[in-house]
């Protein structure tokens, strides 16, 4: 059996065509038996009350449904606690990540790989300051962190039930899950595709919280935070020796004691978990 978990935020006009498309997958892939998992992140629209008729109507649709809105990450791991399947897929209801890609996905674990994702090659559709700084972003991680983070890559993977065992392993509490998938190892395959728009609605990520997405990631996949304060040190002595006091005379004189050294350090370290083998 294939597990599909499918987080939704107020997606109540992307569903409709996501179940059209999926279905048409599904007919491809007779041979496989399916379970749809939905999983609402506290939608405010009528997304539970889709999902609900859905479950009603086709018993292969299930659906969770959160308080409030706890992020993609709870609702991926949510998914991937409540799946059955021999092979397990994420993967986002708004058609940007094409179902019909399942097909080759499967192949692929056919051939011998542990999960096969999807790996986009063009941002065409983006706003081309988002794609900069994802581009940037991309280069930082892969410079100071030892595990492999794919440029382009999707949350939208096949993997099978050794490897999501895996992964539900580690418990962490500040998620990223693209950094987990590549840190528990297993052979991986990647297929290439070019960017493809959302099919309805609009997205929920804004550009901060794509910013304290990407840094939640550098915390968690390397060490640099934990050197910052030290390389930072000097610029804030000559910061509180000379700049600050010109520019405001009345700024707190203490960003060169060790207490305020040690809120940095402390401020890293409340979003730091070592990974440990599973």
């Amino acid at each position: 059996m294939i597990s599909l978990i499918i987080p939704c935020y107020n997606e109540e006009e992307s569903i409709p065509y996501f179940i059209k498309e999926i279905n048409k997958v599904i007919d491809l892939m007779k041979k496989e038996k399916f379970e749809l998992i939905f999983v609402d992140d506290g939608s405010k629209d009528k997304t539970l009350e889709i999902l609900e008729k859905l479950a009603d109507e086709d018993k292969k649709v299930k659906y969770i449904s959160f308080s409030r809105n706890f992020g993609k990450e709870a609702a991926m791991l949510a998914g991937l606690k409540n799946s059955k399947g021999d092979y397990v897929a994420v993967m986002d209801v708004d058609l940007q990540d094409p179902p019909t890609m399942l097909i080759d996905m499967y192949n692929g674990i056919k051939e011998g790989y542990d999960c096969v994702g999807l790996r986009r090659t063009t941002r065409v559709g983006e706003p081309k300051v988002r794609s900069f700084f994802a581009t940037c972003y991309y280069k930082l991680i892969n410079k100071i962190s030892t595990t492999d983070i794919v440029d382009g890559a999707r949350d939208f993977r096949l993997m099978t039930r050794q490897m999501v065992d895996s992964i539900l392993e580690l418990e962490e509490n500040n998620r990223y899950s693209k950094g987990i998938f590549s840190w528990v190892g297993y052979k991986t395959k990647w297929l290439e595709y070019k960017n493809v728009e959302r099919v309805a609605g609009s997205t929920k990520w804004s550009f901060m919280k794509l910013f304290k997405y990407s840094i939640d990631s550098i915390v968690a996949f390397s060490t640099f935070p934990l050197i910052l304060p030290v390389t930072v040190l000097p610029f804030l002595l000559i910061l509180k020796s000379g700049v600050i006091p010109i520019i405001d005379p009345t700024a707190p004189d203490d960003i060169s004691t060790p207490a305020f050294h040690l809120k940095l350090v402390a401020e890293f370290l409340a979003h730091i978990e070592t990974l440990s083998p599973p």
